[in-house]
């Protein structure tokens, strides 16, 4: 097989097969296409994976025992509670970070991060009412900022090893942390409806993730475009 059509294949082999991050295709491509070094295959196959949304749709993935997802819809503002591809309740005006929404979240940035999470855990108190902590940074982001020098090697294994094991991710990398869902606590009602005030959460009231919470656990798949 020609360098140009194994290469492709790897690529295609990363769309339609699920991964762990984008360790395995580095290693595919690595030998074959030599003009590029590992930091810029990285970088290529990141950006066609963020861009993609990882090939199927949460749905085809069945990755939650109960059917049940949850799509964020950061233009329209909605958390929608789905079941297979089914729309079973919707919550609106939610809010986001105050500077909208990345694929390339930093600490500090006040930035949603656009992907595909799991809840990861569930505090049993929170100042936001309640939070549904996402299993935020994630390995494919952790690769992208291993070869951009953002990160280092220590903190990309434990942010692997978090992947690999379905645990709460390292929360304290420059790639920030504590995203979740959660309410508005204390916070007064009028600013929640008029304006994106998080520092890069998904914010519902408290009386919205109130219900949320009969349909949701820990491992529950969770998807924000």
């Amino acid at each position: 097989m020609s360098t140009e059509k194994s290469a492709i294949s790897g690529i295609y082999s990363a769309f339609t097969t699920p991964l762990s991050g984008l360790r395995r295709l580095m290693e595919s491509l690595s030998g074959q296409v030599t003009h590029l070094s590992r930091a810029q295959l990285i970088r290529l196959v990141t950006v066609l994976l963020l861009a993609s949304g990882m090939a199927l749709p949460l749905a085809a993935q069945g990755t939650s025992v109960n059917g049940v997802w949850l799509k964020v819809d950061t233009q329209e503002a909605t958390l929608t509670v789905m079941k297979g591809d089914q729309a079973q309740k919707v919550f609106k005006d939610i809010a986001i970070g105050r500077y909208g929404t990345t694929d390339v979240k930093m600490q500090g940035d006040h930035r949603t991060p656009l992907g595909r999470f799991t809840i990861g855990w569930i505090p049993e108190k929170s100042r936001y009412h309640r939070f549904l902590g996402l299993t935020y940074p994630d390995i494919e982001r952790a690769d992208r900022a291993l070869a951009e020098g953002e990160i280092t090697e220590a903190q990309w294994h434990a942010i692997r090893r978090a992947s690999e094991t379905k645990g709460r991710p390292p929360q304290n990398t420059p790639l920030g942390g504590f995203i979740g869902i959660h309410g508005t606590g204390a916070g007064d009602a009028k600013i929640h409806q008029q304006y994106n005030w998080t520092n890069g959460c998904i914010a519902l009231t408290n009386a919205q993730i109130d219900r949320l919470m009969t349909w949701i656990k820990v491992g529950t798949p969770v998807e924000i475009h």
